[in-house]
């Protein structure tokens, strides 16, 4: 981990470029645990919500931060997912950052010079130990070798099943530590007529089976775009021939992005790739079939999955670091981490926090995604990607359907892709 330039001379550089929205002090008619003699420091957290239970679990670790540092005023600002990256760039672009900004681990690459980076010091003051978090997760909120900062969840994928459909098929469960050669006899088992498997057309919704199979990311460790490897175009072949040979649903255009997942959370295909964010709602599905879990099969004795998730950075610009610094320290504290666990919303990044997210589960459920969250989350390694990571997904993703369909194939798509992003 590298370590950063002191603190005293980030405090005093953004002391001379301060940014409202980073962090303010407000009279005592502007912010909470202020008096008349004295301010109080404002600092502004970012984060996306998609629904109210969203929200009203963000108001809940908000009240964590705030009662855990009375003498801040701490504020939630929130847009929809699909909305906050576009809002996140406006802000950059106009030098309005929140000083607590919140970051998927995925497009940290493109962000990543927004952010303070960590080093010792300032992780002493946030009062976080990297020991207290699992395994590879720091690597979420790390880029180049350097720390931006701390993840609040830990994610990986899975394949999940509908338990019917495997039953009325006369077929046995998928278990963990399965291989492609299983992967692929359940295809043929469940058929070819389209509902044996929902085609991904998110990032890692169709790129984490090539990638398991392969044993190889589509950036290699240099940090160079790296599409064109033979192991990984190969394996992506593989991929596509699900669709081509029958076994897939096929969606209908490029802008069905969440297709195979939502073809899995409706009933109407037997298997899809989604990470373990959604195990929650795959169980409580309104379908009403049976769900199960399991991880990425292997591929001559190897298995190579990819620790994903998000957390929470510090604005490079923001006015109060020190205190930025604290209340990500609350956000990602045992009491802030217990509370997303015991929520079920997502898999808390904090080893000690982690035995809620099962005792919040239905017990009929709860050994079995055990089960299949320590299998998965076992020989993980980072996610590497290229400052141009979301760009170069944006490039593939319309390509996919013609992929699909036999319009075009997936070595041309991934090799016009690195001619356009590769160096």
């Amino acid at each position: 981990m590298k370590i950063t330039r002191s603190l005293a001379a980030l405090t005093a550089a953004g002391s001379a470029v301060a940014l409202a929205a980073c962090g303010t002090p407000s009279g005592s008619s502007g912010g909470s645990g202020g008096d008349g003699d004295s301010a109080t420091t404002s600092i502004v957290w970012d984060m996306w919500a998609g629904s109210e239970d969203d929200i009203a679990d963000l108001e809940a670790q908000l009240a964590i931060a705030q009662e855990e540092n009375p003498d801040l005023d701490i504020s939630l600002q929130h847009a929809p997912w699909n909305d906050y990256f576009t809002k996140l760039t406006t802000n950059l672009a106009s030098g309005n950052v929140a000083c607590v900004t919140s970051m998927n681990g995925q497009r940290l690459s493109g962000y990543h010079e927004a952010f303070l980076p960590l080093g010792e010091e300032e992780l002493e003051i946030a009062g976080i130990d990297p020991a207290d978090f699992t395994d590879g997760a720091l690597d979420i909120m790390s880029y180049d070798g350097t720390l931006y900062g701390m993840p609040y969840d830990a994610a990986a994928m899975l394949v999940f099943y509908n338990k019917d459909r495997f039953a009325e098929a006369g077929l046995d469960e998928p278990q963990a530590g399965w291989t492609f050669d299983d992967f692929d006899a359940a295809l043929e088992g469940l058929g070819a007529d389209g509902t044996a498997f929902g085609m991904g057309m998110g990032e890692f919704q169709w790129m984490a089976l090539p990638i398991a199979r392969a044993g190889v990311q589509p950036v290699d460790e240099s940090g160079a775009l790296d599409l064109t490897n033979p192991a990984f175009v190969d394996a992506s072949e593989w991929y596509a021939s699900i669709a081509a040979d029958g076994y897939g649903s096929i969606p209908p255009s490029a802008s069905d992005t969440g297709w195979g997942e939502q073809e899995y959370q409706a009933g109407n295909v037997a298997m899809a790739v989604d990470g373990t964010w959604n195990a929650v709602s795959y169980l409580n599905n309104e379908a009403g079939f049976s769900a199960g879990m399991v991880d990425m099969p292997s591929q001559d004795g190897e298995r190579l999955g990819l620790v994903l998730g998000s957390g929470y950075g510090i604005s490079a610009d923001c006015e109060n670091p020190e205190e930025a610094l604290r209340v990500l320290g609350s956000l990602v504290g045992e009491t802030a981490q217990d509370q997303i666990a015991s929520s079920g919303r997502s898999y808390p990044a904090r080893v000690d926090s982690q035995p809620l997210y099962f005792e919040s589960l239905d017990e009929a459920v709860r050994d079995e995604v055990r089960a299949a969250f320590e299998a998965v989350f076992t020989g993980l390694e980072g996610q590497r990607s290229t400052d141009d990571w979301a760009q170069v997904n944006e490039a593939l993703q319309p390509n996919l359907v013609t992929v699909y369909t036999g319009q075009s194939t997936i070595a041309d798509v991934l090799e016009q892709t690195q001619q356009q992003f590769g160096e």
